[in-house]
């Protein structure tokens, strides 16, 4: 694989690159967050360790291992091509980002006050190596739009003489619906809603973005692929809808999200793994409510998006699988940056325009809907444990053999990790029974069901 140096360097920085590739790790010591805190990532952008990334070009070739690298265990060297390594000092002007340097040697790129670009030389090389797997292997989670379903399968066909009186009933069934169960639907929607943010995180990842839109890397061919399945989610939850609803799906969409990526594939295929099955459980947890309080047509639809989001989750474990087994330090120190951060839930920018101002300073919409989802038993704090703990265990990650110290630290946080969140999730358990026993009151108004009033115990 041919290399090229192209990152940027302000004015009257010299940057001196490192003569080898150093690990692919961006961990770094940033406190957990968890359940609703999740809404508000506060951690530390200051990183103490990787390489810069240095983009590749687009030369592809066989990325099959050799038939006697078949341990998860073992550190597999993939095919490598010839790769050019940028040793002279380097001097351009721009206006942009700040640098600064580790000990290694390694550039750092900050821009906006955050890490930038921090894939490392060598897990370029991986993702680059793991094209062949990705377009056998990975595509196959996708579905073909003639196969899939779409939302006006659940709903009334207008052309049946029977289409006013199935209204009806759809009227009937959602008006037994709680308005607690609705602002977690709702919430629910307006994140799916918000696709365009999650098509431009995968498309600003080093070595597998969609280079022009329309690309046949097989990488920009799942990008563009997972987007169109995930699509369907917001249309069909979308026919419970308000004005306030659109209202913040626009600003959600205009706003974005951060989950502290850093241009960087490892942490992103980390993330979106976590996510989609924590949406997974979030979906199937709405069905069982549905079908709960009567509502058979909800709880389907739930249902099939739910299955959806577990076969997504298959596709983005397999490769983080596929990370771990060619570079094992590198997806355990990333695996642990992520936890370390804390996966931060894509719809934490959400803003309805009333929140705070309707239900007093300091008030935040995704706080209050997560508190909303967590008190209802759709997405919990312990349930963010058990994602943890299925992940360490999916990647067999206490068994994974790593070389150097800092993955082994990496490795060493992730086999407890599981454990802190669960006693964090006990104290708020704990917190809250003690609130109710004691007729504490907390309490906040959603625009997204008429400003109605919805308990936070």
């Amino acid at each position: 694989m041919r290399m090229r140096a192209n990152f940027l360097v302000p004015r009257s920085v010299r940057v001196t690159l490192p003569k080898c590739p150093v690990p692919a790790s961006t961990a770094r010591p940033v406190r957990c967050m968890a359940s609703s805190q999740l809404g508000s990532s506060s951690s530390s952008n200051n990183s103490s360790s990787s390489s810069n990334t240095i983009a590749s070009s687009s030369n592809s070739r066989p990325s099959q291992p050799a038939a006697s690298h078949r341990a998860l265990s073992k550190p597999v060297q993939p095919p490598r091509g010839q790769i050019t390594q940028a040793r002279a000092q380097l001097s351009t002007v721009v206006d942009a980002p700040t640098i600064s340097q580790t000990s290694s040697k390694s550039p750092i790129i900050i821009v906006d006050g955050q890490r930038v670009h921090s894939t490392a030389p060598r897990g370029l090389e991986v993702i680059e190596d793991l094209n062949g797997w990705a377009s056998d292997t990975l595509l196959k989670y996708l579905k073909p739009s003639t196969t899939c379903w779409q939302p006006s399968d659940f709903l009334p066909d207008p052309s049946s003489p029977d289409f006013y009186d199935e209204v009806r009933e759809l009227r009937r069934q959602a008006a037994a619906l709680p308005t607690d169960y609705l602002v977690v639907l709702v919430g629910d929607m307006v994140t799916e809603e918000a696709l365009p943010s999650y098509m431009n995180m995968l498309n600003t990842l080093d070595g597998c973005k969609d280079e022009s839109g329309a690309s046949s890397s097989p990488w920009a061919q799942w990008n563009r692929g997972w987007t169109a399945e995930e699509n369907r989610h917001g249309d069909l939850l979308n026919k419970v809808d308000m004005k306030q609803v659109e209202r913040s799906v626009q600003g959600l969409i205009g706003s974005g999200l951060d989950p502290k990526l850093e241009n960087n594939p490892y942490l992103c295929f980390v993330y979106t793994s976590f996510q989609e099955r924590a949406t997974k459980i979030s979906h199937a947890n709405t069905a069982r409510l549905a079908t709960y309080n009567g509502n058979t047509l909800l709880a389907r639809m739930c249902g099939i998006i739910a299955a959806d989001e577990a076969r997504h989750e298959a596709a983005y474990t397999a490769i983080v699988s596929q990370l771990f087994r060619y570079d094992p330090d590198g997806a355990m120190m990333a695996f642990a940056d992520m936890m370390k951060k804390g996966i931060v839930m894509p719809a934490h920018y959400v803003d309805d325009g009333w929140h705070s101002s309707g239900n007093g300073k300091g008030a935040n919409l995704f706080v209050d809907y997560a508190t909303v989802a967590d008190t209802l038993g759709v997405y919990t704090t312990l349930d963010y444990a058990d994602v943890v703990d299925h992940l360490v265990q999916k990647w067999d990650v206490p068994n994974v053999r790593v070389v150097s110290g800092e993955a082994a630290e990496a490795q060493e946080f992730l086999v407890k990790h599981a454990n802190r969140v669960r006693r964090l999730a006990e104290l708020q358990t704990e917190r809250r029974l003690r609130d109710r026993r004691r007729g504490k009151a907390k309490i906040s108004s959603f625009s997204w069901v008429h400003k109605r009033e919805v308990s936070l115990l």
